[in-house]
Parts: C-alpha cells; sequence; structure tokens
C-alpha cells in the first residue's frame, strides 16, 4: 500500500509530501518507498524523486492516464485542480480511476463549508463532493478554508496601493499552505478518518482592516483597506489584469463569501488534527516581509 499524492508539483502536494517524509507529527516518517508522486510532468518533480519518492505521470484532464496512477489499496489524496470549469469532469476521472483500481480511501481537499458554502467558486468543489459519495468509495472531505498566503503573496501590492475588497467587517480564517498540508499527512496516516469529514480553517479569524493594519505595523508603512461594492471591485480587478470571470469569481468571494461570514470558520478541526496551534497572521506576514 503507497499513500499517493496527486498534483504534487504544486504548492500544497510539495509540502504534503515534505510533511509526509518528515512525520505529519509522528515520531517518524513515512518511507520513501511509500510515497507515490503523481504529476504531469516528471521533470518538474525531478526534486522530489530525488528525495526516493516514485512518480506517476498522469494528467487530470486525460483520463487514460489515470488508469495508471493508483493501485489496490493506495491511499489517495485528490487535490483540487485550479482550472475552474473545467474540475468537476478532471476530479470525476480521477474518482473513476481510483475505484477502478481499487483504492482504500481518497481524501479530497474541498472547500470550507461544503455544501452550505454559497458562493460560485465552491460550486466544483460541491459537486465533486457528490461525486465522491456517489462512488461508493471510502473517503475523507477536507474542507479547506482560505490560505493565508492568498493575501500575503500580493504584499508588494498592498505596501504601494492599499488593501481593497468586497468583505467589509467580515472575518476570514485563514491558515497556512503548511498548515493544511500538515492536516492532509495526519488523516493519510493516522486511523479513524474514515468517512469522516473536516471543516479547516485558522484558530483566528480577522478582517482585511485588521490584516491592512497589522501590514502597517511591521513593515512600518501606512496601509489602507479600501472597501468597495461587489461590482466596483471585480472592475478594479480587471483594471489590474484579471480576466473578468475570474475577477467576478474573486470579488463574489469577498462579497458573498468573507463579507457573509461564510469563511470565517472556527470549528478548530485543523488544530486538533495537526497537534498544534495554526500558524498565526503576524508570523506569516514577518515571514513574506523577509522575503
Amino acid at each position: 500500500m503507497s499513500i499517493v499524492v496527486t498534483g504534487a508539483t504544486g504548492h500544497l502536494g510539495r509540502l504534503v509530501i515534505d510533511e509526509l517524509l518528515a512525520g505529519a507529527g509522528t515520531e517518524a516518517g513515512v518511507p520513501a518507498d511509500r510515497v507515490v508522486a503523481v504529476v504531469r510532468d516528471a521533470e518538474k518533480a525531478s526534486d522530489i524523486a530525488a528525495r526516493g519518492v516514485e512518480l506517476r505521470v498522469a494528467d487530470y484532464s486525460a483520463p487514460d492516464t489515470l488508469k495508471a496512477a493508483f493501485e489496490e489499496g493506495d491511499v489517495v489524496l485528490l487535490i483540487s485542480g485550479s482550472e475552474v470549469g473545467q474540475r468537476v469532469a478532471q476530479h470525476t476521472a480521477v474518482i473513476d480511476a481510483a475505484k477502478e483500481a481499487g483504492v482504500a480511501r481518497l481524501v479530497y481537499t474541498g472547500i470550507l463549508g461544503g455544501p452550505k458554502a454559497d458562493i460560485a467558486l465552491a460550486d466544483e468543489h460541491k459537486a465533486t463532493e457528490q461525486a465522491l459519495l456517489d462512488s461508493g468509495l471510502t473517503h475523507t472531505l477536507l474542507r479547506n478554508g482560505w490560505y493565508t498566503e492568498n493575501y500575503t503573496a500580493q504584499i508588494p501590492v498592498h505596501l504601494e496601493h492599499g488593501v481593497v475588497g468586497s468583505a467589509g467587517e467580515g472575518r476570514v480564517g485563514t491558515a497556512t499552505r503548511r498548515d493544511f498540508a500538515a492536516a492532509a499527512a495526519a488523516v493519510l496516516t493516522g486511523e479513524g478518518h474514515e468517512n469522516k469529514t473536516y471543516e479547516l480553517s485558522g484558530d483566528h479569524a480577522w478582517t482585511l482592516a485588521e490584516y491592512a493594519a497589522e501590514l502597517s505595523r511591521q513593515s512600518g508603512r501606512t496601509v489602507t483597506y479600501t472597501d468597495l461594492p461587489e461590482a466596483a471591485f471585480a472592475e478594479a480587478l480587471v483594471g489590474a489584469g484579471l480576466p473578468a470571470p475570474v475577477a467576478a469569481l474573486y470579488a463574489d468571494c469577498d462579497a458573498n463569501g468573507i463579507a457573509a461570514g461564510q469563511l470565517e470558520g472556527g470549528s478548530g478541526d485543523l488544530s486538533r488534527l495537526i497537534g498544534r496551534p495554526t500558524t498565526p497572521l503576524a508570523d506569516t506576514i514577518a515571514e513574506a516581509l523577509q522575503g
């Protein structure tokens, strides 16, 4: 039996492999020869292979390639794809291939709130969860909240132009990708997670105004938060270079997700799974500022 990580060359996938090999909170890590990385491009995964991890080349969009990605008894992590509009078909292809192979369990990274999430970005995740339930596979649902890096990756822009959004005074319970990766590794290696669902968010939710204030404090620059109506925020994102459909999704997440309290979280599932507090916003900002 192997632990199989799909999308292994992405930001989250690489961190999950790191956590598996490091131990995921246990005394010893998973032996490298029990970890498999499913990748589209083996060359881009050469550093992963150099650690002794087996590579299997497959593409979510090419179902025939997925037939060799899984073996009977594997525990599989399906990291959601990044191609909005294509993900239901892609994820269903993975689920079908996993079922055909006879995997022991499939773990899926969905979205905080699951069926209750009332934002457009959640639609494909909800459809994937239903496809997984319909498959009859033993599963674990990891409903991930927002990554803190969604914001800290934009710090140069925020220092220059301030923070703009449509979140109002809504709070967002972010955690770092490393926190979410540690949770995935714990679920992949631990016992008692069969057919369980976890709502994953940071321990302390914050507003965008509080984020701007903390960034101001640490940078020594004055950073303000400007709240815009949803349509105006979408227009601003288009002006910054985002395609209109993507801008509309982001604005919807702010106005109908964060402002409506849907992304605040607070279940405590994430910190319980990883056995420690989630990484504070201030720490992630400090790390980003240090470069």
